[in-house]
């Protein structure tokens, strides 16, 4: 009887959960359906701009699809259309590393230069004249650079450029964006070729419109107007609040697609199909084009053009179409070989000179600044120009009250070109006695044209100098901005870069607009800031010539501080691209010392001042040249390349007479036809390994 009675229960129980399960299965199958329906409607109105149902037939699905998921909380997916906004401001941003860095690109500025890159691209891959080559043409938007990582076809991770290498997480953000797909077709990826796991690289931007409606808001709300679209898109990206981010109506413009640190395709025009595809958009009147004939006849039609645009442009990207002449050519230091941007010219508006001010840079150098009535210029509202030095002044003989020519390029700072129209009171201008800034003397070099503060205790030097030294290519301390700085400068509590190490929390909880846990995120960044490798800190200090690329060289060259500071010119000199005058404004840095005083609370503070990078194993493959084509299966490109490095020898990017090794991956090149033409040996990817001693 009581095995009977267990039976009886159990088939009651099972019968329970069946008919329960059957509801909750049903509703799962209509939240799909509704979430799918929505998504396709946001793919119509915000990525092809056609929508197919009205904005109240849109907001009617929605309220649905909150309702009911309100009353299933259980069923809330990632990727529902729901999502994308909500959530509290965040305290801060995340640090990601970029699995493969983000570049930026060599420009071109005129027609005859897109034909040098043609021929460098030519000889890099061994491409002779008279055979075709494939390029891709696209508009060059001008915004943030993002990283979106997905994951069986969901968007689980926004990453910002940043640096290149390393960027922020802005995920809640960047799923406010409703050019941008939350979850992508499986079916899709799988008919393209395209792995569940995959990387969309491209810009985030504000359109025309949706800039000028953010400008009429704030107009609206008593808020100060926006100068650009770019900086607007930007700002929208990189705040705490992703409710703010929504407000923006930012855009999302793919360019890149990624799997695995590499193209999934053969062709970039391919995964730009794929792209639209996966519902995503990508510049709007892309080509491929035949020659590099057919490219300059789209930048030239786009250029005429570019105004009837929704969005602001400043020229075109042109890549090489095929994916493996990707590796083939390489990359510089900063940018790849098989890419360019062609910048359109300069854009001019005429404004009126409303007064000639002096700034003072953090080198003390005295630059003469025009305040000008605003104007707008390339989409951007022009009010200042730099106005370089006196030989320059006195080249435009310009004076207050003038009419003058403003041009402005792309990112480049905008410039007075021409007086066009003398004011009717002409008043000359000239340099100032005495430090605006600090009342110091003032001291001209004979054969220079720069005016200059000799005072090392100026306040306008440190600012600059912590401004310069916190920036984002040097140590990168994030938060520490203008008006921080000012401050902290104004209040005494910071003198010179190494003072930053020593600030308290108290101390900083009480400055305006600070407070205890902007003050620890701050401190946090800070002490992050101290494992930046010893490249960054040379950089960071500010020497006069020595910019980032030769503050690596120097990093690389004697791989400490100590040795450099004490490196004598001839020893400077020896250093690959360092001349003269670079050598002798480094001797005159490390023999100063104020500098001295400087480097020493740096070193207490424990700053890099050892290079961290992987240092020369040997001399193994001392004096021989490499060349690569060819995809490696264990290696990238550049990790091939410091392979050979570290034994001591170098990676050319084509083959001569002079190279002793070619190594040729899969698919390679022309390159490895011209090594056995010429009788350079060629090693596959086992003997590479074995050369190495990577086997």
């Amino acid at each position: 009887m009581e095995e009977s009675a267990r039976l009886v229960k159990d088939k009651c129980r099972t019968r329970y959960n069946t008919d329960m399960a059957k509801p909750k299965a049903s509703v799962e199958v209509k939240l799909e359906k509704l979430r799918e329906e929505i998504r396709y409607h946001e793919y119509r109105y915000y990525v092809l701009d056609e929508p197919k149902i009205s904005d109240a037939e849109f907001d009617r699905l929605m309220r649905e699809l909150q309702a009911l998921e309100a009353e299933h909380p259980e069923l809330v997916s990632l990727d529902s259309p729901t999502q994308r906004v909500g959530g509290q401001p965040r305290e801060g941003f995340v640090k990601v590393r970029h699995r493969v860095p983000l570049q930026s690109l060599d420009n071109a500025t005129s027609f005859e230069e897109l034909g040098e890159f043609d021929r460098r691209v030519r000889e890099g891959s061994g491409r002779p004249a008279d055979r075709g080559m494939g390029y891709t043409t696209e508009h060059k938007f001008d915004g943030l650079s993002l990283s979106l990582l997905y994951q069986d076809g969901i968007l689980v991770r926004g990453i910002t450029r940043g640096d290149g290498t390393t960027g922020e997480d802005v995920t809640p953000n960047v799923k406010t964006i409703r050019s941008i797909p939350l979850r992508v077709d499986g079916k899709e990826l799988k008919k393209l070729g395209v792995p569940a796991a995959f990387e969309v690289r491209g810009e985030a931007i504000m359109t025309r419109k949706a800039f000028e409606e953010l400008n009429r808001q704030q107009e609206r709300e008593g808020g100060k107007r926006f100068a650009n679209p770019r900086n607007a898109a930007a700002g929208g990206i990189r705040v705490l609040d992703p409710n703010i981010t929504a407000g923006r109506q930012l855009d999302f413009f793919a360019y890149q697609l990624l799997a695995d640190g590499r193209s999934p395709l053969k062709r970039h025009s391919e995964a730009l199909h794929a792209l639209e595809k996966l519902r995503f958009k990508v510049s709007p009147d892309w080509e491929r084009c035949r020659s590099i004939e057919e490219v300059i006849r789209y930048c030239d039609h786009w250029e005429k053009k570019r105004e009837k645009l929704s969005f602001e442009t400043d020229g075109v990207v042109i890549k090489v179409d095929e994916i493996a002449l990707w590796e083939e050519l390489g990359s510089t230091a900063k940018a790849p070989r098989w890419a360019v941007a062609y910048k359109y010219a300069a854009q001019q508006a005429a404004t009126r000179v409303r007064n000639i001010r002096v700034q003072v840079g953090r080198t003390g150098t005295l630059t003469p600044v025009a305040d000008l009535e605003p104007v707008p210029v390339g989409g951007v509202t022009v009010s200042h120009s730099t106005l370089h030095n006196m030989d320059e002044i006195e080249r435009l003989n310009v004076h207050v009250g003038d009419t003058v020519v403003v041009e402005r390029a792309g990112d480049v700072i905008p410039h007075v070109v021409k007086v066009i129209q003398h004011g009717k009171q002409e008043k000359k201008f000239r340099m100032p006695q005495k430090c605006p800034e600090c009342g110091g003397r003032i001291h001209k070099e004979e054969g220079e044209v720069a005016y200059r503060c000799v005072s090392t205790g100026c306040p306008a030097k440190r600012k600059e100098s912590l401004k310069h030294f916190a920036s984002r290519n040097a140590i990168n301390i994030d938060g520490l901005g203008e008006k921080l700085v000012d401050q902290l400068v104004e209040k005494g509590v910071v003198k010179d870069p190494a003072d930053l190490y020593g600030l308290k929390l108290e101390t900083l909880a009480n400055l305006e607009r600070m407070g205890e846990k902007s003050a620890q995120n701050l401190l946090r960044e800070i002490e992050t800031s101290k494992q930046r490798d010893l490249d960054r800190l040379i950089y960071a200090l500010g020497i006069p010539f020595v910019g980032e690329r030769t503050a690596q060289l120097l990093a690389e060259h004697f791989g400490s501080l100590d040795k450099l500071a004490e490196a004598s010119r001839e020893e400077l000199i020896e250093v690959e691209e360092i001349g003269p005058k670079v050598a002798g404004s480094i001797v005159d840095f490390f023999g100063e010392k104020q500098n001295h005083k400087l480097l020493e609370k740096l070193r207490r503070a424990r700053l890099p001042f050892q290079c961290q990078r992987p240092k020369k194993k040997g001399t193994k493959l001392e004096g021989k040249t490499f060349v690569l084509t060819g995809t490696l299966e264990k290696w990238t490109r550049d990790q091939a390349r410091e392979l050979i490095e570290a034994q001591g020898g170098r990676v050319a990017a084509s083959v001569s007479k002079k190279t002793d090794y070619v190594v040729a991956g899969a698919e390679p090149g022309s390159k490895l036809d011209k090594a056995k033409k010429l009788g350079v040996q060629t090693l596959d990817e086992k003997q590479f390994a074995k050369l190495v001693g990577e086997a």
